[in-house]
Order: C-alpha cells, then sequence, then structure tokens
C-alpha cells in the first residue's frame, strides 16, 4: 500500500488500482469537484512521473490513450489544475512522491501492463445526473435526456424559444473546447448526420458559448464525456482515423460501430519480450514482487530496496 495525502487531494496504491480523491475548498479546479473520486485500473495506466520543481512538485498519471472519457472528451486541453490525473506536491513531500511512483511503476512492470492505446473505455464517465457550463447558458443531463438552459447572456435566437431538450439515442456527436486567449469556446452536441453547416454557438439552439471568465465553465466537459460514453459504439478511440474530428480539432463523436470492445473489458495484453539468454523472466518478476514485500514490511530500507531493485531490473 502506498499513500500521499496533500491539500491538493489523496492518491492511495493497493496494487490493483489508483484511488484518487480530490481536495476541497478554495483551490481545487471545479472540474476536479464536480468529478469526485476516481479509481483507476492498473491495466488503465501506461505510466506515472514525479516532476519536482522549487514549490515541491507535481505528480502525473498518464492513462492509455482512450481509456479514461473525460480525456476523451477534453482531447488534450485540460489544465494541470483541472486534470483530475495530476497531484500538486508540497515541498516537503518529494520523497513520498517519489516512493508513489516507484511503486505504481514497479506494478506495471510486474503486470506487463502495455502502454499502447484501448479500444473500449476502461474507465466510467462522470456520474448523472451531471450539469456544467456557464458562459450563455448550463447543460445538463440526467442519463437520457440532455437540457441546455438559457441565461440572461444569450442571444434572442436562444432566448426566445426557451430551454431545449432532446434525447441522447439523437446525438451523433459531441465536441468541447475552452475558451482560449480572445476566442471564446463551446460545448456542442452534434444531431443526426451533422451535414448542415456549422453555425458559430452563440446562435446555435444546441451548443453552449463559452466565454472562458470563470473556471466553472470547464465543468461543460463533464457533460460532454457522460454523453459521449453513452452513443452508440462509443469506443474511447483518439480522433484521427475511425475518429470524427469536428473543424478546429475538436474531438468528435462516438467511433464506427463494431470496432469497440465493451467498456471494461481490458485488452489483449502484448506479449513480453523474451528474457535474454540465462535469464528465466518469471524468477525476476518474482524476486521483484518479494522485494517490494520485504521493503512494505520493514526488512529493507529505502536504500536498499532501491539498490536491489536496480540489480534485478537490470537483467529485465
Amino acid at each position: 500500500m502506498a499513500e500521499i495525502i496533500q491539500r491538493d487531494g489523496t492518491w492511495t496504491f493497493d496494487g490493483e488500482s489508483v484511488r484518487i480523491v480530490p481536495g476541497r475548498g478554495k483551490g481545487i479546479h471545479p472540474l476536479r469537484e464536480g468529478l469526485g473520486e476516481r479509481v483507476v485500473p492498473l491495466r488503465a495506466l501506461a505510466g506515472i512521473s514525479f516532476e519536482p520543481d522549487r514549490k515541491g512538485g507535481r505528480l502525473r498519471l498518464r492513462l492509455r490513450d482512450g481509456a479514461c472519457p473525460v480525456l476523451r472528451a477534453a482531447g488534450g486541453r485540460l489544465k494541470d489544475a483541472a486534470d483530475p490525473y495530476q497531484l500538486a506536491v508540497e515541498k516537503d513531500r518529494g520523497g513520498v512522491a517519489e516512493y508513489f511512483a516507484d511503486e505504481v511503476r514497479n506494478a506495471l512492470l510486474i503486470e506487463q501492463v502495455p502502454a499502447d492505446a484501448v479500444d473500449g473505455f476502461l474507465l466510467p464517465g462522470p456520474a448523472v445526473p451531471v450539469a456544467g457550463g456557464g458562459g450563455d447558458g448550463t447543460a445538463s443531463f440526467d442519463g437520457e435526456t440532455v437540457r441546455l438552459t438559457w441565461n440572461w447572456k444569450a442571444k434572442e435566437v436562444k432566448t426566445s424559444g426557451g430551454p431545449v431538450s432532446f434525447p441522447v439515442s439523437e446525438v451523433t456527436g459531441v465536441h468541447w473546447v475552452p475558451a482560449i486567449g480572445l476566442e471564446n469556446g463551446h460545448l456542442r452536441f452534434v444531431r443526426g448526420s451533422g451535414a448542415a453547416p456549422v453555425q458559430a454557438a452563440e446562435y446555435d439552439l444546441y451548443s453552449l458559448d463559452l466565454w472562458g471568465l470563470s473556471k466553472k465553465e470547464y465543468t461543460a466537459v463533464l457533460v460532454a464525456a457522460a454523453v459521449l460514453v453513452r452513443l452508440p459504439g462509443a469506443a474511447g478511440r483518439p480522433a484521427g482515423p475511425g475518429g470524427a474530428k469536428e473543424p478546429g480539432g475538436a474531438l468528435g463523436g462516438a467511433a464506427p460501430a463494431g470496432v469497440a470492445a465493451p467498456a471494461g473489458t481490458a485488452p489483449t495484453p502484448a506479449a513480453p519480450a523474451p528474457a535474454s539468454p540465462g535469464d528465466d523472466h518469471d524468477v525476476l518478476l518474482r524476486r521483484l514482487r518479494e522485494l517490494g514485500e520485504l521493503h512494505r514490511s520493514g526488512v529493507l530500507t529505502d536504500d536498499e530496496f532501491t539498490a536491489a531493485k536496480q540489480a534485478v531490473l537490470k537483467h529485465l
């Protein structure tokens, strides 16, 4: 068991999954608060790193592409403070952070978890009902129906018709882009073929226009992720061949039906590389497990464990 407790949140690793509990109160990004606790199975991880700096540092989990619907919906546009898989580490806790990262890396090595992309989500979407947004309105989703409610800042073309509701079965794509500089962002829902000309979000009845004046506008990506996992054939595949993109780079709708493994299904692990002559691969992996147990029980000191682990890893 490895654990690191910080004002920014608490991460716990039990050998099979990383449990992430965000901090509370001032300084915690609304997106992370809204998403809440996450349990990341080992098979969803591609790696982990600790990046020290003069203030302490930052732990970063790197997930396999396509494993998390929130990251898929965000398309790489989350700021560090909003990323649920990053933890700000205080200056005097760097050693604990390094130990935590080592424990996760060792488990990934022992279990031979591949780092390539997956065809199905390995984590659930945000809990429903969920709501988020800002700018000219709020989006909400109860698992079946999407509802867009306008505020006084919305254009008359939106407010004159009142709130807009539609079933998720009509949605073929969802796109989230945060405001960047002077450019507004948006949360856009595509219905039907999506072949009609795309209107500016401020005039589109199926879009929120996001101005970037508040961190809470980032919570719109939670709605996007919750809808994304319920699209027919949703697989969490990265945009590109077989994955749609909206003009401007926003991640698009579901991957084509028939290509996705069911959500939560583990991909077939890659075959381990052959061991070098004279080395028994299974014996080395068992040795790593034994070293970890001896270290956790206090038989080995930190320095002894590090030296022994490095000696074993040289043979892998």
